[in-house]
Formats: C-alpha cells, structure tokens, sequence
C-alpha cells in the first residue's frame, strides 16, 4: 500500500482533459448513474461500463402528449432535482452549451456561477455529507464487516481480516432529501420554460 503519507501521483505519459471539460464529463456520469440503473450496477460492481452499457438517450425532437407520459415511473425526482439545479445554477445551460469555442478563463467565470447556484439548490433539497470524516491522503484501517456500498477499495484488493489503506476520496452521501411534491407529472419533463419577451 506504501508508505505512510504517500501521495497519488498520475501517470504522467497519459493525456489528461482539461478541468473545464471534466466538469461536463462529471455532470453528464452524475445525470447517467441517477436515469440508468443498469449503468450505475456495473459501476458500483467496478466493471468497466462499456459496450454492454445502454447507450445514452437522446432528447426527443417533439414533446411527448401527457396521455403518452408514464404515470408514477418514479423519475420525477430527479427531474424535479435538474429542474432546481437549472433554476438556481443555470445548470442545463451550462451542460447544453458548446463550451469548445471559449476560452479557460471565460469557462472558468461561468464554473464558478453554476458551482455556487448548484451548491446553493443542493444544499437546500438534498443535504450532503462526507463519508469518512479524515482527510484524504490519511491511512485508514477497515475493520471486516464494512459497509462496500460506502466504502469501495481499489489497488491491491485481496485477503480478509483488517484491511488497511489510504483514504483518496471521502465519499459522499444525501442525509436527506427534500424535493417539492410533483402536481403536475406531464409538466415534470419541462425543466425550464422557454421565454418570450413582449
């Protein structure tokens, strides 16, 4: 596992994206794992989700007619969860746009406005937490018995007993959800309504 304090340093011979597009990359594997469960299995099973993963829908061309809308299909959460995070960090915005085009700082300006308006929403709707409370970069030892769902090893995994390793993600986790009851389920898909100035 290596020395105590030791740091994670990246492999240097291989290319990595810029941050601005990793934001992107986060936001669009965050909004995979929430609508494909099929996806979030074989990540949470440390597969590599490839070619056997659904590929991602796409947007339909025409708004579906409320009679042809599922009932009660359990996604409006988190349409409800996208709609506040857009209304509060104009986050739809963000990842819709062609960011290619611009340049570092002025992506950078606008990160900076979703990340506070997102954080906002978050902060309001669905509290989080880390799940280990040390620093990352610290030794940890897992007793047996621990949670996998909370706790995901990685490195050289093997044997039984008392595990012991270096903390290099705390983990996340919702202490709660509060999200606005959906009336309207035919008008959850609207995520944002189109303006017209008079």
């Amino acid at each position: 596992m290596g020395a105590v304090g030791e740091l994670y340093k990246p492999r240097v011979d291989v290319p990595t994206l810029p941050w601005w597009r990793r934001i992107g990359l986060a936001f669009g594997v965050f909004f995979r794992v929430l609508f494909d469960a099929r996806y979030a299995s074989a990540l949470r099973a440390g597969a590599e989700p490839g070619a056997d993963a659904p590929p991602v829908r796409q947007p339909e061309a025409r708004a579906a007619s409320p009679a042809s809308l599922p009932r009660g299909d359990g996604n409006e959460g988190a349409l409800v969860l996208l709609s506040l995070l857009q209304t509060e960090g104009r986050f739809v915005d963000f990842v819709q746009q062609d960011i290619a085009a611009f340049g570092d700082a002025e992506v950078g300006a606008v990160a900076r406005m979703v990340h506070g308006g997102c954080r906002k929403a978050l902060g309001a709707h669905v509290p989080i937490e880390a799940i280990r409370a040390e620093p990352e970069g610290q030794r940890v030892a897992l007793e047996p018995g621990f949670d996998p769902s909370r706790v995901k090893l990685t490195g050289n995994v093997g044997g039984g007993g008392r595990l012991d390793g270096v903390l290099r993600h705390r983990g996340w986790q919702a202490t709660d959800v509060r999200l606005p009851t959906v009336v309207d389920r035919a008008g959850a898909r609207v995520l944002c309504p189109a303006e017209v100035e008079l």
